[in-house]
């Protein structure tokens, strides 16, 4: 049988990628998630404003409250989003499906900015506020998710990890440009002049970034895995039902939530929560807090970028588990340092957490793409990668707020970090495969030159690692159909 499959390998169907095109699918796709992250930072800066716009009658805190409740209405809409979008774009294909959630993302960014404030329309305005909220937690359900699929299945298998690293790369220059435009109007606009127009600005700059995204993107190719897959007409790869992929796919789907988890739950912790827990539980000054973060962020754009080449050397799976042990050993160390009232040995601290969520930032957004089948990629990773950030992502702000005021612990955050690493850990060593460098599942190899093409026709079981597991995915499929028809 083994031999039979490697004799049906033809050399056109190995992918030769042009790296200028790749090039430019990179940084098209980069821009839609800095837009996303952008607006993150923008409603995040912009929280005690935005509570006196919309929620003027209530007390300081519950305006605050009220604000990130709309924030968070978000994550609700998110798997709803990754479940739609992501059946979609294993249907229709990534290209089609990434240029509606951009257009969605930007056009609900930018009503944000037009609508009336309490004063004009009453409570109509915070009714508008969450319609908007869900309209862009719902795109952005199909956006992230959908990005990873497009770069991993247009990028060539030995660059996979430094080019899609320029994911993350635009989730800190989006945060970073979001924050920024925030702080510099408030720095130059008095606060009723905020209050009455300022905060609007940030939100309307998203139509122009999301009008340049949508240019770049409806100038793009399909993905190359893609367009082999649908040329085939296998069955399977017509359409997967998302009772199949649970069926048939769940040891990815877990190993996929697991990874997200950690990966999302250290990010938020840093980059969302952070700032909190220096001004609010440690008692620094909150732009000192800010403006640290910030600092750490600029450093880890090229710490992000390198990590995703050491992935493609040394395998993304090793610098992920890198990274796991370095946050299990090193959390606590930092901690202390951040709660030590020094600002060089805080500074240290936030940069110590920082390198090691890097490892995972440059490497995970081209493993998860790796753990499904063509036929199934959008959307088994869609739907698991939304759940999970809505259950463990968007919530770890808030359940470190509350453990720690709880229990009174400042190291809280510390441990709860290191918990999730070890199930990660445990995770990757034993249900992961290292696949950097290889093919994508259910794909051909991608090259950069023709002459790579030889060496795989010479050695297609080492190229096509994919077949056996394929295979028992096949022979599961045959047997079901036969029990339903005796049925």
């Amino acid at each position: 049988m083994q031999r039979k499959e490697n004799e049906a390998v033809k050399k056109d169907d190995i992918t030769v990628i042009d790296l200028k095109t790749a090039r430019k699918a990179v940084f098209a796709t980069s821009v839609g998630n800095a837009m996303e992250w952008f607006d993150f930072g923008i409603y995040s800066y912009l929280a005690v404003t935005l509570g006196k716009v919309f929620f003027p009658e209530m007390s300081n805190s519950v305006q605050l409250i009220y604000t990130f409740a709309t924030f968070s209405i978000a994550f609700i809409a998110r798997p709803i989003g990754g479940l739609v979008f992501g059946m979609m774009g294993d249907r229709y294909g990534r290209k089609k499906v990434l240029t509606v959630t951009l257009i969605m993302m930007a056009l609900s960014t930018l009503s944000i900015g037009l609508i009336p404030s309490y004063a004009a329309i009453g409570p109509t305005a915070a009714l508008l506020l969450l319609a908007a909220r869900l309209v862009q937690g719902f795109s952005t359900g199909g956006e992230y998710s959908g990005a990873m699929t497009f770069l991993a299945e247009s990028t060539p298998d030995k660059k996979r990890g430094v080019m899609t690293s320029s994911l993350e790369v635009g989730t800190l220059s989006g945060y970073i440009a979001g924050s920024g435009v925030v702080t510099l109007l408030t720095y130059f606009l008095s606060s009723e002049a905020m209050l009455s127009w300022g905060w609007r600005i940030p939100f309307l700059i998203a139509a122009p970034i999301g009008m340049i995204g949508f240019y770049l993107r409806e100038h793009l190719e399909e993905t190359p895995a893609f367009q082999a897959m649908k040329k085939k007409h296998q069955k399977e790869d017509k359409q997967v039902s998302i009772k199949e992929i649970f069926l048939y796919h769940l040891r990815p789907l877990i190993a996929c939530a697991v990874i997200v988890c950690f990966f999302n739950l250290v990010e938020y912790l840093l980059l969302s929560y952070m700032p909190s827990h220096l001004s609010a539980v440690l008692g620094y000054g909150e732009t000192e807090g800010l403006l640290l973060i910030l600092i750490v962020m600029f450093i880890m754009i090229p710490i992000v970028v390198l990590m995703g080449h050491f992935g493609d050397r040394i395998g993304n799976k090793r610098v992920v588990q890198i990274g796991l042990v370095g946050l299990i050993l090193a959390s606590i160390p930092a901690f202390f340092m951040i709660g030590s009232g020094n600002s060089i040995l805080v500074f240290t601290g936030l940069l110590v957490l920082a390198i090691f969520l890097s490892c995972f930032e440059g490497t995970v957004p081209s493993l998860l793409p790796s753990l499904f089948f063509t036929s199934v990629r959008y959307g088994g990773l869609a739907i698991t990668y939304n759940i999970s950030v809505s259950l463990f992502g968007g919530t770890t702000p808030m359940v470190l707020a509350w453990l720690t005021h709880a229990t009174n612990d400042t190291m809280m955050p510390a441990y709860y970090m290191m918990a999730a690493c070890v199930i990660g850990l445990i995770v990757m060593t034993f249900f992961v495969h290292n696949t950097s460098g290889k093919a994508l599942r259910g794909s051909a190899p991608a090259v950069v030159e023709e002459k790579e093409i030889k060496n795989i026709m010479d050695n297609p079981e080492k190229h096509y690692w994919w077949k056996e597991e394929r295979r028992r995915i096949k022979k599961r499929v045959s047997k079901r159909k036969a029990r339903n028809k005796r049925k």
